[in-house]
């Protein structure tokens, strides 16, 4: 972060983060958003923090928890709109086009379960099947790595299955609320195709969101294009969160708070990823090119922050929804996949499958 983006966010919150002189000089706004800064990208502890600026530690918590609800509510609606038109979804899936060869995509989406500590008194709520305390990140992302939409807090004990189901983002997807571009043929007399998601096994494949085709290994040269095609979109969402993970280090390991606070820690990280990225596109300096995975004609260059994954507080969610398609949603995947290995073919892609 710049000096010139640190005093941008700074004013923006600091009204809502100041204290009034009572007996002693209180802590500055400055002072308050620096300390919760170095929290997030550090990951020291609370009481490293607390010994780092010489404050008691109930105050240092008190002042992280402050300032990320204030980041929370100064930059979503800056940075994270809750609805965009048909326009704004236009733009998004001309840059997935661009950049990313893939037609018609609106965004990629993906889901991780964020570790906790057991929070005290968290019951089963938060206790998921995999033996360990947690909230849902749900994430969507344009061809920038910028989130779109998300989806923060989900009971960590509710089944893979029905977190997209149940979540805000998968209600106003299906009950065909999120203003999307009417269909459109890519072809001259092809079938008119819808604007979709991209995602992973984990997700349910329906009219608007694109899965790969199961049974890798066995399958015709023409599904083999297509989930190369959709994979390369969907690894903006997979360099997401490893972003996330490599430049907030707090995630590198459960997080020790309790419930709400770990919410709003994320809240807070997911906006101030979004307020950066923003400002860094065609500069690279919070996303620089090795941090990314490079997928270019000539091979496929891992992103250094796979080597931050492996050991973070994000976990994968194994299955978001069932297998059950309808025909229509298994046709439309037919002629996104049709269309891949016909007019829309790309010199390259046969070298990479």
């Amino acid at each position: 972060m710049t000096p010139t983006q640190f005093e941008e966010l700074l004013i923006l919150i600091a009204p809502f983060i100041m204290k009034q002189r009572v007996i002693r000089e209180p802590i500055s706004a400055a002072e308050r958003l620096c300390l919760t800064l170095r929290f997030l990208a550090s990951g020291d502890s609370m009481i490293s923090m607390s010994y780092q600026y010489l404050i008691g530690l109930t105050t240092a918590s008190n002042i992280i928890e402050e300032t990320c609800d204030a980041i929370w509510n100064c930059l979503q609606k800056e940075v994270l709109p809750s609805c965009l038109n048909a326009d704004n979804w236009l733009n998004i899936a001309g840059d997935f086009e661009t950049k990313w060869n893939f037609n018609h995509c609106i965004g990629a989406i993906d889901g991780k379960h964020v570790l906790l500590q057991c929070p005290d008194n968290a019951g089963s709520a938060y206790f998921n099947y995999k033996h360990s305390h947690s909230i849902v990140l749900l994430g969507i992302c344009n061809a920038d790595y910028i989130f779109t939409f998300v989806d923060i807090g989900g009971y960590g004990r509710r089944s893979d299955g029905g977190i997209f189901r149940d979540s805000i983002i998968g209600h106003k997807f299906n009950n065909r609320e999120m203003n999307l571009p009417k269909p459109a043929s890519l072809t001259i007399n092809g079938p008119p195709l819808p604007y979709v998601l991209v995602g992973d096994e984990a997700f349910q494949l329906t009219e608007y969101l694109l899965r790969p085709y199961p049974g890798k290994g066995v399958l015709n040269q023409e599904r083999t294009i297509f989930n190369y095609r959709l994979s390369r979109a969907r690894k903006t969402i997979e360099n997401t969160f490893g972003i996330l993970v490599s430049r907030w280090r707090i995630l590198k390991r459960p997080i020790i708070c309790t419930v709400e606070k770990s919410m709003k820690i994320v809240q807070a990280i997911v906006c101030l990823h979004n307020f950066l990225r923003i400002q860094d596109i065609g500069v690279n300096q919070y996303v620089d090119d090795t941090l990314v995975d490079q997928d270019r004609p000539d091979g496929f260059v891992a992103g250094s922050w796979r080597e931050d994954i492996e050991i973070s507080a994000l976990r994968d969610i194994t299955t978001c929804g069932n297998n059950n398609s309808t025909r229509n949603a298994i046709e439309i995947r037919e002629n996104f996949c049709n269309y891949f290995n016909t007019e829309g073919v790309i010199p390259w892609q046969f070298n990479n499958v």
